[in-house]
């Protein structure tokens, strides 16, 4: 997942760089404004962390262009401001979420999860995963030639899995979506539904696509 943080301070702008990083995250940097609303125009990112106070252009009005522009990328304001008044422009202007300085990292993490959850995903008829082929529509999946028959929650999975292929799931986020509950974390449920999967897509083929990232998760990748 790749996220935008648009911040002035070098000191902030590294620390937010190395914990997102360490999260997993893909971070790219802008120092002011207009540097960053050029990048958050012209590239794709999952969610734009957005500073109010910058130089060259200010936070609310780089949203504000996001926002014209029909740029729907999450936005998460950071702010020494924290008046209910300066919350609701934030809010009137675009933003998703708005988190006031100081802050404790972990709760930034959580609330960048949250708004990455919820986001709305372009909606697609048919995922690509290197040879392996999901159709959404008619519900089934095949691998060159190969028709895999899968089951209504290995369907799921996949699906899953698909839609975020080159990113790592927790066993966590996966159990949420799938599951819609939370197990406890040493529960083999889903290294079970990932074993089924994996002897299904997988087995047959040369080219392996559903990868352990121990200690972490999952990922749907073709790495040939």
């Amino acid at each position: 997942m790749r996220i935008l943080i648009v911040e002035d301070e070098p000191k902030m702008a590294s620390y937010l760089r190395k914990g997102l990083t360490e999260a997993s995250f893909t971070v790219d940097i802008a120092a002011d404004g207009r540097d960053g609303l050029f990048l958050a125009l012209h590239e794709d990112f999952d969610l734009i962390v957005l500073d109010v106070m910058l130089p060259e252009l200010d936070g609310l009005s780089v949203l504000k262009r996001l926002r014209m522009e029909k740029k729907h990328t999450p936005v998460l304001l950071l702010t020494a401001r924290d008046t209910v008044e300066d919350k609701v422009a934030g809010f009137e202007s675009g933003a998703d979420d708005y988190l006031s300085k100081p802050f404790a990292y972990a709760e930034l993490l959580a609330r960048i999860r949250s708004l990455i959850r919820r986001a709305p995903r372009t909606a697609r008829d048919v995922l690509v995963v290197g040879d392996l082929e999901i159709d959404l529509i008619k519900r089934r999946s095949r691998r060159g030639n190969a028709r895999i028959d899968l089951t209504a929650q290995e369907f799921a999975l996949l699906q899953l899995l698909a839609e975020r292929q080159g990113e790592v799931l927790t066993r966590t986020f996966v159990t949420s979506q799938i599951w819609d509950m939370n197990f406890d974390s040493d529960t083999n449920v889903v290294d079970v539904a990932v074993k089924r999967l994996r002897a299904k897509i997988d087995a047959a083929f040369d080219n392996k696509l559903l990868h352990t990232v121990r200690g972490m998760g999952y990922v749907l990748e073709d790495r040939s």
